[in-house]
């Protein structure tokens, strides 16, 4: 039997790239997916297609992963839809680099918003589904620099430190009602993000990493495939690095 056979996932921000990746190796596993976007263009209906193709149920859904209405509208819809929401992954997230002190206001708030508050409004709105259903597996996409910091990325570092307290406190409250929280913190992921970054930074990069390599979408699938599937029915409140060793 596969590790996701009879669920359905909903995953934020996936379209392309990690959420991308995160939805087809769910569809591999037998879930049915749900996911999100700003606006469903042919990518995302190119990416519908993707992954119904692996013989399970696929539908994409406009929304601003921000917006508190939006979100909880989405989640009526997706129960609608398909009757169930298992899993949630909350992947939505953007960047908008620069130092403190020429950070404007609209880029901290920009960021704050999709990346973090995006992951409160879709966990309170699946909370009472997950609480009539008795359970649930919430993950959250953090980053090494949630854990770390980085010069240049404080509002994006703030986020994502956010999302590993978010998760924390979601696995204490919603414990006792079968439902676990977990976050995962990739490290330096190669996809259309990194890739726009000139090949000497890349390198950089690479140097202070362990392994010696950026990770692959994949790499960040597989764990979010471990904390979504039974094999993970004991852990909850933890932060999983994917980062090559980065942060030991």
């Amino acid at each position: 039997m596969k590790l996701l056979e009879g669920k359905t996932a909903l995953i934020t921000g996936a379209a392309r790239g990690i959420g991308k990746a995160i939805a087809l190796k769910f569809a591999a596993e037998g879930a049915d997916i749900a996911f999100t976007d700003l606006v469903i263009d042919e990518v995302g209906k190119a990416t519908e297609q993707e992954i119904a193709s692996l013989g399970v149920k696929c539908k994409g859904y406009a929304s601003n992963a921000a917006n508190f209405e939006e979100s909880h509208q989405v989640v009526e819809q997706v129960m609608k839809d398909f009757g169930r929401i298992d899993v949630l992954i909350n992947n939505a997230g953007i960047t908008k680099d620069g130092l403190i002190m020429r950070m404007s206001e609209q880029q901290w708030d920009a960021v704050i918003n999709v990346n973090l508050k995006s992951a409160f409004n879709f966990i309170h709105a699946v909370t009472p589904v997950m609480m009539r259903q008795r359970s649930g597996s919430i993950v959250n996409m953090s980053s090494v620099v949630g854990v770390s910091g980085n010069a240049g990325q404080a509002n994006y570092s703030a986020s994502k430190a956010g999302m590993i307290g978010l998760a924390k406190s979601t696995a204490k409250e919603l414990g006792s009602r079968g439902i676990r929280a977990n976050a995962i913190a990739p490290g330096f992921i190669v996809t259309e993000m990194t890739g726009q970054l000139s090949e000497e930074v890349r390198n950089e990069w690479t140097k202070q990493i362990p392994l010696r390599r950026g990770g692959t979408p994949e790499d960040v699938a597989n764990a979010a495939l471990f904390l979504a599937s039974d094999l993970s029915s004991y852990v909850s409140g933890q932060v999983i690095h994917v980062c090559g060793g980065m942060n030991t």
